[in-house]
């Protein structure tokens, strides 16, 4: 388990070697580190309708103190990068001109320097899905208090409305999984979410090309749900490989047990992970 940290008036302390490794990597050369965070339940806190999700209000300060004093800053999402740049305020914000947001997993990449997103044409499997979900909700008894969201390349059932959300979760999980199955696509749950897309993209395939791309010396990873699990086994093959990084999550709830369990570093929620990357941007002056 990470350790907990309640202070943002000095660098918390990594629970693992390899995460203090990670942090003295980036301290000593910051000009080739990465920093790259998920949006939900990291920089943005969780909410009941993921429409209403924004950024914390100190984020977009913080990443524009930090971005310039390393290598790059990535947003690593399942949201569209169009709808996770709106949703936290980054475009045409001073200290994050080369911010990149890499969405949908990485299927999508936003790039501040150019303003626009680049992406592959959608899967046809998501079309076909998308026709067929309401039906599958209705005959799961599930219909009530689920909500469906509209991903562009990707579609999300979300049973936090539900009278019993967990019990609600547990029950389309199988049925969600045989549906994505028949259309070529995978299930990827979340805090009580199912998310149907197409397979081969994850946040640790998107973290990896682009901790590549960038020949990044060091990363921190901070995430806080089950779809961040992919980018923390990439941290750790960087590791093996000789690329130190830290591990960081974002704890807002029990939910995130697992990705606690393999962090270096607990923080409480959006407002603990701003406060790391503020004493880290503070370090670095």
């Amino acid at each position: 388990m990470g350790s907990h940290t309640d202070s943002t008036d000095a660098l918390p302390n990594p629970f693992t070697p390899a995460g203090r490794a990670g942090l003295e990597a980036i301290l000593a050369e910051p000009a080739r580190a990465v920093i790259a965070l998920d949006f939900d339940g990291t920089l943005a806190p969780i909410v009941p309708d993921p429409e209403q999700a924004r950024a914390h209000p100190d984020a977009v300060g913080a990443l524009a103190a930090l971005a310039p004093k390393v290598a790059a800053v990535a947003v690593v999402t399942g949201r569209p990068a169009g709808v996770a740049v709106r949703y936290g305020g980054f475009a045409g914000v001073p200290g994050l001109e080369h911010l990149v947001v890499l969405g949908h997993y990485g299927a999508e990449r936003w790039d501040a320097v150019s303003g626009t997103v680049s992406a592959p044409a959608p899967d046809p499997g998501v079309a076909a899905v998308r026709a067929e979900l309401p039906g599958v909700l209705d005959g799961v008894g599930a219909w009530r208090g689920t909500w469906i969201e509209e991903k562009g390349r990707a579609v999300a059932v979300h049973t936090r409305r539900a009278t019993d959300p967990q019990a609600a979760f547990e029950a389309l999980r199988e049925p969600l999984t045989e549906l994505a199955a028949r259309h070529g696509l995978i299930v990827e749950p979340g805090r009580l979410v199912l998310e149907l897309r197409p397979p081969g993209m994850d946040k640790g395939v998107a973290l990896l090309d682009y901790v590549r791309e960038i020949d990044a010396a060091s990363v921190l990873y901070a995430g806080d749900d089950l779809g961040d699990l992919p980018a923390y086994a990439a941290v750790d093959k960087l590791r093996t490989d000789g690329t130190p990084g830290l591990l960081v999550c974002s704890s807002g709830s029990e939910e995130v047990e697992e990705l606690q369990k393999k962090a270096d570093l607990v923080v409480k929620g959006p407002a603990g992970v701003v406060g790391l990357l503020s004493e880290l941007a503070a370090q670095l002056s």
